[in-house]
């Protein structure tokens, strides 16, 4: 294992720089995007951060890596029929300990593989925190959704071109390294990248022009290492997926760029219904990589069978209760649940100690996993 794993190392690096490089692939054929999804199970699961790490960094610099713990909950997601988890990668791991962040990646496939999950890796994202840095995080803000998470590759990053050959050299090495393994079951290659970030944080300056201007190339360098699993990016705002014309540039990028489709989507069933149609339309395989959120009509008793009827993947919001405290609404950047907690959770599927949240929910997770494609089975 060690062995292949430094021999990958080798070839990202001579990838990096730029000698021997594979040949860059093409965006998928319809046809090639259909053949890779019939053969995967239908997949469900969650966007997943252990327990014990606040955001991204904490989940995988040397000091907080905790594999007990990711053991143990990805045994939980396991009981539960669930085939992937939506992991969120970050560049300043690689960017200051590259090959040990490649040596926890390869820990967390082989701990993923055990209990026979494939996760998607995020390798960007637009969403809260634009100043990450790296080291020790701080702990979380009492009463306060998602207090601690950051983007990649922030705010300084993506207005100084002169770092954009840093953040290339993190996508082919992570790519390069990872992108024939069947222990990985796809790239996105940003989150909500036209997202203005979230939170009471102060935007960032022409944020979607400069989302835009890299957005192409972060495709561009994740096809140049030849990966044999899809690439994609979700679109996730906005009434008009299936209209071109009613797109902005980031979203044009997003559907004309990916493999496979992907979307978010918060809302009512209806809602729900209606953007995944509007996705189905361009005739490529499609995943909700982001949805379940109680409060705001997003449920798993809702969304769920839809997706299952329509064979779209669905991978929800958070998994296991804990620092990144996603069991709170958004609204509590305004007004913090320091007093009492919400009437509802907002997010997750477990509580710290892997009871489920609610166990209507957990039975219909596993039961709609164990049923063939597109089969809705009725309840007992």
């Amino acid at each position: 294992m060690k062995n292949r794993i430094l021999l990958s190392f080798a070839a990202a690096i001579s990838l990096t720089l730029g000698s021997g490089a594979a040949e860059a692939r093409d965006l998928w054929t319809k046809a090639q995007a259909k053949s890779w999804y019939d053969a995967q199970p239908w997949l469900v699961g969650s966007n997943y951060t252990p327990a014990t790490a606040i955001n991204e960094l904490e989940m995988w610099q040397a000091e907080t890596f905790d594999p007990a713990t990711i053991d143990k909950e990805l045994g939980w997601a396991e009981k539960l029929n669930m085939k992937t988890m939506r992991v969120f990668l970050h560049n300043l791991p690689w960017e200051n300990d590259a090959a040990g962040f490649k040596l926890r990646i390869d820990q967390f496939l082989t701990i993923a593989a055990k209990h026979k999950i494939k996760p998607m890796f995020v390798l960007f994202d637009s969403c809260w925190d634009p100043n990450p840095v790296a080291g020790p995080q701080h702990p979380p803000i009492p009463g306060v959704h998602n207090s601690g998470w950051v983007q990649a590759p922030g705010a300084a990053r993506l207005a100084d071109k002169s770092q954009y050959p840093k953040l290339e050299g993190y996508v082919k090495d992570i790519v390069g390294t990872f992108g024939k393994d069947p222990r990985v079951l796809a790239w996105d290659v940003w989150n909500e990248p036209n997202n203005g970030g979230g939170g009471n944080y102060v935007a960032t300056p022409n944020k979607n022009a400069l989302v835009a201007g890299l957005l192409d190339k972060v495709f561009d360098w994740a096809q140049s290492v030849d990966p044999v699993q899809p690439l994609t990016s979700g679109v996730w705002t906005g009434d008009h997926w299936d209209q071109t014309a009613k797109l902005d540039a980031v979203e044009r990028i997003q559907i004309a760029r990916s493999d496979v489709l992907s979307f978010h989507d918060y809302s009512w069933p209806e809602t729900f219904l209606v953007r995944a149609r509007q996705m189905l339309s361009y005739g490529r395989p499609v995943l909700c990589t982001e949805y379940m959120a109680r409060g705001n009509g997003s449920t798993f008793d809702g969304s769920l069978p839809i997706a299952k009827k329509l064979n779209i993947a669905m991978i929800n919001w958070g998994f296991v209760d804990g620092k990144t405290q996603t069991r709170l609404p958004w609204d509590s950047w305004k007004k913090p649940y320091t007093y009492e907690e919400p009437p509802i959770w907002f997010h997750e599927v477990l509580r710290a100690d892997g009871k489920p949240y609610r166990v209507a929910e957990t039975d219909l997770i596993t039961r709609l996993a164990a049923a063939p494609k597109g089969v809705v089975p009725v309840a007992n």
